[in-house]
């Protein structure tokens, strides 16, 4: 692995090595993208970069070596889904009152350390900060950096407090990376305090080159689906999972026509009773509610006069008659619908009630 593997932002990822090689990297950097942008692979890249043991020059610009033991061990971290389950169960395994005192760390090498959000409400804690404050100050052991990832920009209040005090005097050998999809979810102070950097999405022409030379499994027409639906996010690409998607948006299709019909609510409420309580059915839901949105904004396209934006090119009959039956202000109401249900799971309410009040105050709006 080297720089050369990440796909895209070419001079995003320039300017940043450039950084390195003048050693002016910032000790705080926010990388900003959507999900699947990239934004955890390059930090990852970075990371490695800077406390390489034997960094190689690629293009006359800092590289790292992906053999040495700084590198592999930082790389172990890679797979942030797989590693996170990991700790989620080894928490799970600790005695209650241990249980709710512990909270989730990702830490592959003792020099960095990943900083998840933490379940059940998914936001940045104020114990996870507090663990940064008390290990930034202490010099690396193995490597020449310590580095910081927090993988999201949910913060609640008293660790985003928290937080800012480290960037207001940081030490010379600690870097902080805060990846976000939406950087205004961050304090202003806080950005203010570091240095931003945005990954844009890739075009489909690009993401459906890639599937066709990475993923050649894949049929074209799935391809072709892929790449508009992954918005220009490769990392969403790589992992898509187009049945599962196809499946969503069976169901999402389902409550939106129950919504516009009216009348009897017995397959809204069968499609409803399926997404149950667990992490299993967290995951179900939320593909749905992606779906949903992916519909939303479809009929959005449609009702303003621009089929060649919509995404779900494949069911574009199923679209047009979706379209026919609802307006602009009922699609708004819908989407700001949706963004209450998932307000709602991260206040852990009942899955399946929110999803049942979505459908039924939709059909109410008509």
């Amino acid at each position: 692995m080297s720089f050369s593997d990440f796909h895209g932002n070419a001079d995003t990822v320039r300017r940043l090595r450039d950084m390195l090689a003048r050693e002016r990297f910032p000790h705080a950097v926010i990388l900003s993208g959507a999900r699947g942008a990239g934004k955890y692979t390059l930090a990852l890249m970075l990371t490695q970069a800077l406390n390489c043991l034997a960094p190689p020059e690629t293009d006359g610009l800092p590289d790292f070596c992906g053999r040495c033991a700084n590198c592999t061990r930082i790389a172990q971290s890679s797979d942030l889904d797989a590693r996170f389950a990991e700790a989620v169960e080894a928490r799970e395994g600790l005695r209650e009152t241990d249980k709710k005192e512990t909270r989730l760390f990702v830490q592959t090498h003792p020099d960095v350390l990943i900083i998840p959000p933490d379940p059940p409400q998914m936001m940045i804690k104020v114990d996870q900060v507090r663990r940064v404050i008390e290990t930034i100050y202490y010099r690396p052991s193995e490597g020449r950096e310590r580095v910081y990832i927090f993988t999201d920009s949910a913060f609640m209040k008293e660790a985003a407090n928290s937080l800012l005090k480290i960037l207001e005097e940081p030490p010379d050998f600690a870097t902080i990376f805060l990846l976000s999809e939406n950087p205004g979810e961050l304090l202003p102070t806080i950005r203010s305090r570091a240095m931003s950097f945005s990954l844009c999405a890739l075009s489909s022409e690009e993401i459906e080159k890639y599937l066709a030379e990475y993923r050649p499994e894949g049929k074209t027409a799935q391809r072709a689906l892929v790449a508009r639906l992954c918005e220009g996010a490769l990392g969403r690409a790589q992992t898509f999972d187009v049945d599962a998607y196809v499946a969503a948006r069976g169901s999402a299709i389902a409550i939106l026509k129950s919504a516009l019909s009216g009348g009897e609510h017995t397959e809204l409420f069968k499609i409803t009773e399926s997404y149950r309580p667990g992490a299993e059915g967290r995951e179900k839901t939320e593909q749905l509610l992606r779906s949903l949105y992916s519909v939303l904004r479809d009929l959005m396209f449609l009702g303003s006069g621009a089929p060649e934006l919509i995404q779900n090119t494949d069911i574009n009959g199923e679209l047009n008659r979706l379209a026919e039956a609802a307006d602009f202000a009922w699609i708004s109401m819908a989407a700001d619908r949706l963004a209450d249900v998932e307000r709602g799971m991260r206040r852990n309410l009942l899955r399946s009630l929110s999803l049942d009040s979505f459908g039924l105050a939709l059909e109410k709006a008509r």
